[in-house]
């Protein structure tokens, strides 16, 4: 948080840049009031650079474009229906919206656009009071009627109506709200947790779309973790991602077993941790991939003579309930893949720890990992979250030998792109055949000598190719 003088220093000196002063003043010369509102402002106090500026007006969207338009490098009206013209002045790109005072019809989240006539309820409208604030332009007065800078320095998130009306009006704010408590750091006032629990069920009314936005923007958040236990505790995860509170496993004194919400939780930490350290940024596949890794425990959980607790092939289920739970969400194909092959690789790591693999076993695991191979790495070392200290020990030497000799052979074989020694266009040539089911038995048969072998070379490839062929051709 930065001092209050600071911050009032910075939205100064924003407001005082060229172009924003010449918006403002051609604003002021029309007669119509012009105010820097939401994000930005809560972002100056909080010492966070913004170039997307929002700005409230009392001009209707006509007026907006014809006083914009001579100023901007590029402008747009997409959003004119709803009151908002956008714009790029140099490196700002500028969103001016005619004040509000929508209403709902309580049936969906999409508001009868209604204009305002001030700027004080165009913010009480607005999803939480430290985004309701503004600062009035030319004369850089800063406008809070909801207590926003209070509750900034508070590190609070309150709604500036009453939070039943609020998210009664809008759901979408109760998701926004566990995003903002990852995004900055604060958490819910207990009137707004409280709304939020209550009303989780009109989270129904929020398109899929939408909620896959958000859940996107919490996960990519500094500390996701925190806005999941919002999700969970409020009972809104249970309308949008059931499968996180399902794994809230009950741990009985007969059939003891690490509770697999706080592992998965504790697991998305530690594989943030290794994404900044290995030098990535936020990465949402990664982060789906470890907080879904054990989605398929409930379903395969078992409890074997003697008390332990399996779960066998819960890598598989979790697999498929992840793609199903993300086309739901309208999360694009690429990511759904990605994601699942993922969780279906999760436990491969384990076996190397508890036995010697040879090459091939390394080679299999490279090509199966594919393109998601340094994501593996990632997810296998961060699922280790024992707190036998012996045991982790154990396991982050056997992925550090794991990682070497994959590095290795990437070295000496090209391993990031296995293939047979011999293409399909030699296959079909050498053999005498035309492309059809055969080429590719005799692909996947050199590709499985190329794992088993390493590189062969074409020469012996070929004599392996023809040897295979007349035994294939004698039965």
């Amino acid at each position: 948080m930065q001092p209050v003088a600071t911050a009032v220093e910075r939205l100064g000196a924003l407001a005082d840049s060229p172009r924003i002063r010449r918006l403002a003043d051609r604003f002021a010369e029309a007669g119509f009031e012009l105010a820097l509102v939401g994000g930005p402002v809560r972002d100056a106090f909080l010492g966070r650079e913004s170039h997307d500026l929002d700005f409230a007006t009392s001009a209707t969207p006509d007026e907006i474009l014809g006083l914009v338009a001579p100023l901007a490098d590029a402008h747009w009206d997409i959003g004119r229906a709803f009151g908002t013209i956008g714009a790029r002045l140099g490196d700002d790109t500028v969103e001016i919206t005619t004040y509000r005072s929508d209403v709902y019809d309580g049936e969906t989240r999409k508001p009868v656009v209604a204009f305002g006539d001030s700027l004080e309820g165009d913010l009480l409208r607005r999803d939480f009071t430290v985004n309701a604030m503004a600062l009035r332009l030319p004369e850089k007065v800063l406008v809070d009627p909801s207590g926003g800078l209070e509750d900034l320095l508070a590190k609070r998130l309150r709604t500036p109506i009453e939070p039943e009306v609020s998210f009664g009006d809008d759901p979408l704010r109760m998701l926004r709200g566990a995003r903002f408590t990852s995004q900055l750091g604060f958490a819910l006032d207990p009137a707004t947790a409280d709304a939020t629990a209550a009303l989780a069920d009109r989270i129904a009314i929020v398109s899929a779309e939408r909620v896959g936005e958000e859940l996107t923007k919490l996960l990519l958040s500094p500390d996701p973790v925190v806005g999941m236990r919002v999700l969970v505790d409020t009972g809104l995860a249970e309308l949008v991602l059931p499968e996180i509170p399902a794994l809230r496993l009950e741990i009985d004194e007969h059939a003891h077993h690490k509770d697999v919400y706080e592992h998965s939780l504790t697991a998305l930490t530690q594989a943030i941790a290794l994404e900044r350290s290995r030098g990535h940024r936020p990465d949402l596949v990664l982060r789906l991939a470890v907080l879904l890794h054990d989605i398929g425990k409930p379903a395969t959980r078992r409890i074997e003579p003697g008390g332990a607790v399996s779960f066998h092939h819960h890598d598989v289920l979790g697999a498929k309930l992840a793609t199903k739970r993300l086309r739901e969400l309208r999360f694009d194909g690429d990511t759904i893949k990605a994601v699942a092959t993922l969780i279906r690789l999760h436990l491969r790591f384990f076996g190397y720890a508890d036995t010697s693999w040879t090459d091939a076993a390394v080679r299999r695991y490279v090509r199966d990992a594919g393109e998601q191979l340094e994501r593996l790495h990632i997810l296998s070392r961060a699922d280790v979250t024992t707190r036998n200290q012996r045991k982790a020990a154990r396991l982050q030497h056997a992925y550090d030998e794991l990682e070497e000799r994959i590095a290795t052979l990437a070295e000496e074989e090209e391993l990031a792109a296995i293939r047979p020694d011999l293409d399909g266009e030699a296959i079909m040539a050498i053999l005498g055949i035309r492309p059809g089911p055969e080429v590719g038995e005799a692909y996947r048969y050199l590709l499985e000598l190329r794992l088993d072998e390493g590189p062969l070379g074409a020469d012996e490839a070929e004599a392996r190719l023809r040897a295979w062929w007349a035994d294939r051709s004698s039965l």
